[in-house]
Formats: C-alpha cells, structure tokens, sequence
C-alpha cells in the first residue's frame, strides 16, 4: 500500500518516508529498496553557489517556469545546521512560499547535520523518492558551498554554478573543482557593477579547459533572479544541456557516473562504520593507541596495523 501510494506521487506517505529516511530508519531504506526499479527519469538539476549568490530565487524562478511547461518539480532545499543546537532556519522553503498551494511542487528543506559537501546524509535518497513519485524535474539546491565542496555532481545531471559579482578576486571563486563540475555557468544580480568582468574571466577559463570528448561546453548566462530576467535564456541553457545528454548514450553514462560515485560513498560509510564497531574488539587495539598517543608510531602507520587487525592479516611493521 505504501509503495502503491508514493508512486500514485501522494505527497503524505513520500514526506513521512522521507522523514524517516533522513532519521535512518531501517524499515524506510527497505521501502526505498522497493522504490528504486522506479526511479531514474527525473532530470536531476543541481544548484550550487557561493553564500548570498541567490540560489533560492533562482530556484523559485526556475519552478515557475517548469510549471508553465506542464512539468511536476520535486525541489531538495539544503540549509546549514547550528553547530549548537543542531537545528536549522530552513529559510529556503519561506522562499518558495508561492508554490506552496500548487499540487505540481513538492519542495523538502533538509538540514545538513554536519554533514560537508553542500548536501545532507540524505539527499541522495529523497530525490530517489520524488523520482519515484513521477516528478519530471528535481532541483538539488546546495548550502552556499567553496571552492572544493562538490557533492552535487554525485546526484545532478546538470549542475549550474551561480556566481555574482563584488565578490573580491573573481578568478579565486572560479577554482578548477567549480569549473569542472559545472554544466552552466550563471551570473546573477548581473545589474550589479563588475557583471561583465565575471563573464568575461569565466569565458577565458573555459577556453583554456580541457574538454573531453563529446563533451558540451558550459552556456554562461547573466540573471537577475529578483526580477525574472535572464530566464528564459537559462531554461534554453538547461534544456539544451538535458537535450546534448539524451542523443546518443550521454544520458545512460551520467546516470552510471552518478550511481557509482553514491555506491562508493555509500560503501565507504558503512565500511567505516563497521571497522569502527570492530576497532575495540581487535587484538591489541590498546597497544596500538598507547603507541600513537606515545609518538611511537605515527598515525598511518596506527591505521593500517588497525585495518590488519580488523581483516585478521598479517602484522604490519
């Protein structure tokens, strides 16, 4: 029943699984178990950016337009948690507020619980459920990240990097993690003095990038998101970039891409998790400590004796 009716796109059941997703519940990953063979046709968009670039009012814009077309969204906001109490504003859903009436748009706030990178834990799985419930878009909009936090590019088939001017040195802002993971480059409050001279830095470093083969160049397109403007070149931009990923097998290669850079994270999280539950239990495991804390060993050194112990081979020296 529960199956039945998040595929029917039933906003309830999908917000409580996700809710419960993002607390880590076991029965939800099994649900989502039986979820995932209907998933994998929203056009995943990710959106990133320095803090204050206005990701959010872009995002608003964007859910307008995709609504005029006749496409359902699915919208994954992602606030930064206090590192004190642990909660978050969750400003980007007040943002959103006129479409909150629209039974076309689901928006879902997450905090990220400490988690780096721009994303929560769960983001991954929540934009697997809105896929699930026939959303034809889903927007990933990221914390404000820097210049190496680049999660986004493990769920998005197309990632559109904001930048706006008066940040100080532009070219510092556009360091090669950016430049490469972006599929459109988007230069917002482009009203504002310097505009021209972000566009015409991010046009020279583009020229000097490597592109491999098959592969589209980013658009630059120049916004001002308060006001709508520059936004229907950027839905040109976007479709045009969706368009380039389904002719030939570009769309199969990003979904491989994407899904097995999330195996891997995932692998790696819980190969942590169960190394660490097995740390104590290891012979001589507080030999090993008492030899880091004594500048004995050095840290590496401690790990891998750690890794030997847990996987029962040999001794490392």
């Amino acid at each position: 029943m529960l199956i039945d009716t998040i595929l029917r796109g039933e906003v309830g059941p999908a917000a409580r699984l996700m809710r419960d997703l993002d607390d880590e519940m076991p029965q939800a990953r099994e649900t989502l178990r039986q979820l995932y063979p209907h998933t994998g046709r929203a056009h995943v968009i990710g959106i990133t950016g320095s803090p204050g670039a206005g990701k959010s009012c872009l995002t608003n814009q964007m859910i307008s337009h995709f609504r005029k077309r006749g496409q359902t969204v699915g919208v994954v906001a992602i606030d930064p948690s206090s590192p004190f109490s642990g909660g978050a504003i969750l400003g980007d859903r007040v943002r959103m507020q006129p479409h909150t009436t629209d039974a076309g748009v689901f928006v879902r706030s997450l905090a990220t619980r400490g988690h780096m990178g721009g994303l929560s834990r769960s983001t991954g799985d929540v934009v697997d459920v809105m896929d699930a419930m026939g959303k034809d878009v889903v927007i990933v909009e990221t914390v404000g990240v820097g210049q190496d936090e680049l999660e986004i590019i493990r769920l998005a088939h197309t990632t559109i990097v904001v930048q706006v001017p008066g940040l100080g040195d532009e070219i510092q802002s556009i360091k090669a993690g950016i430049l490469e993971i972006a599929s459109i480059f988007v230069v917002n409050k482009a009203d504002l003095p310097g505009a021209d001279m972000v566009v015409r830095d991010l046009t020279a470093m583009l020229q000097i990038r490597a592109t491999r083969a098959r592969e589209l160049v980013p658009q630059i397109v120049k916004t001002e998101a308060t006001k709508g403007k520059g936004l229907d070149e950027l839905m040109v931009a976007i479709e045009r970039d969706r368009a380039h990923l389904q002719s030939g097998d570009g769309w199969t290669e990003k979904q491989q891409q994407r899904l097995e850079l999330r195996f891997l994270d995932y692998l790696r999280t819980q190969l942590f998790e169960q190394a660490r539950a097995r740390l104590p239990s290891i012979e001589k495991y507080g030999e090993i400590v008492t030899a880091l804390a004594a500048r004995e060993i050095d840290p590496y050194t401690a790990a891998r004796r750690a890794v030997a112990g847990i996987l029962g081979t040999a001794k490392v020296a």
